[in-house]
């Protein structure tokens, strides 16, 4: 529900319905962006609304509640008895959890007392605070908040015959655990919080489907964990293949850090990463991204032509186009006046060669235009943008 205004306030007037909006306002208009997070996603899709973007939210896994996750207790456990020389702090919600889920269990003091009787390192600003608001202190910091670096730092300094407790975080980097472990270190692992498969499970699978046919932009991942997730869902349904070159050629994937983008690199897409690993940073990265490569202008005949993603203006009319003709308008638009050929249309569009269902899409886009007359037909080569 919307508060309203004090009585001396003047409201601004609402723009009208045919009104572009402010591309300032509004960046992400017309474009569609899949969200797989389950924690704190409310905050992100209300981040990327804002901006006027329409979100696909399907959560590819879930946090499990910490009162079921007795191997947490007995990882804990574990490491209290070890007294580590070394600890290992990635994020700061693994490290307010394991205090949390330490605490429930009576073992909180305990664990405090350990943790601060060995050499702290953490990944970043924020598992640090983390563990100065749990009054302990840390020796090291990642220069670019990532484990692989942390670990850099371990075994620059030597950790032969000492004991290493790693806190994780939902997806066990195993190369780094290795690294420790090779160059001599006992490693105990705890993680704090793992992924469990979401209710709602359909809506992965629409998702994917989105992402194949290619009715989506951009794909946000915040975890590793969810891309696996999605990877083991499109394999079960028989789409793995095509949804990994659909994410190489026709929809962006974002990430929040090199960490969550390692599944992807592994499968050969290429994700958008931001240089400070922070949700804003990434709303922002695509805010960016769309804006240089997704946005097509030109100046016609017939005006002005905008298309943002699936938003149409015409002279700042609102346009409303079915799929197949949007697909052909965006590509000849992209050609800039230039004659496309039949074939390489019919192509993009996957009619195989059918004459007929080109000539039927090209007359669907012409009677959804204001002015027909804006695609011209090229006798004998094809069709272009009357500019």
């Amino acid at each position: 529900m919307t508060a309203l205004a004090p009585a001396k306030q003047t409201q601004p007037e609402p723009p009208q319905a045919d009104e572009a909006p402010d591309a300032a306002e509004s960046p992400l208009e017309g474009f569609r962006i899949g969200v797989t997070s389950d924690r704190r996603s409310r905050d992100l899709i209300e981040a990327l609304e804002r901006r006027g973007a329409e979100v696909l939210h399907a959560p590819a896994l879930k946090i499990a509640p910490v009162q079921e996750d007795m191997r947490l207790i007995e990882d804990t456990k574990a490491v209290i008895a070890a007294k580590p020389d070394l600890c290992i702090a990635t994020t700061a919600y693994g490290m307010r959890r394991w205090c949390e889920a330490a605490d429930s269990f009576g073992i909180g003091d305990e664990l405090l007392d350990t943790l601060g009787n060995c050499r702290m390192f953490v990944r970043g600003p924020k598992a640090r605070g983390a563990v100065r608001a749990a009054g302990l202190a840390d020796v090291g910091i990642s220069s670019d908040e990532t484990t692989s670096t942390l670990v850099d730092m371990l075994l620059t300094e030597g950790v032969r015959g000492k004991t290493v407790a790693m806190q994780l975080h939902g997806y066990t980097d195993v190369r780094q655990i290795e690294r420790l472990r090779m160059s001599g270190a006992t490693v105990l692992t705890v993680t704090p919080y793992r992924w469990v498969k979401p209710d709602g499970e359909d809506k992965l699978p629409r998702l994917i489907e989105a992402a194949c046919s290619g009715n989506l932009d951009v794909l946000t991942f915040t975890s590793a964990p969810a891309v696996d997730a999605m990877w083991s869902t499109a394999h079960e349904m028989g789409l793995y293949k095509q949804l990994v070159e659909s994410l190489k050629l026709n929809v962006t994937t974002a990430v929040v850090g090199p960490v969550t983008a390692q599944p992807l690199l592994d499968a050969g897409v290429t994700p958008l990463i931001p240089e400070r690993f922070r949700m804003g940073a990434l709303i922002r990265l695509v805010c960016e991204h769309l804006a240089l490569n997704h946005v097509r202008r030109l100046d016609t005949r017939s005006g002005n032509i905008e298309l943002r993603g699936r938003s149409l203006r015409i002279d700042g009319q609102q346009v409303e186009l079915a799929p197949a003709p949007l697909l052909l308008l965006r590509a000849l638009l992209g050609a800039g006046g230039a004659v496309l050929s039949r074939e390489s249309l019919s192509d993009l569009l996957e009619l195989r060669g059918s004459v007929h269902a080109l000539d039927m899409t090209v007359s669907r886009l012409r009677s959804s235009l204001p002015d027909g007359k804006l695609i011209e037909t090229v006798v004998k080569r094809g069709y272009r943008i009357r500019v």
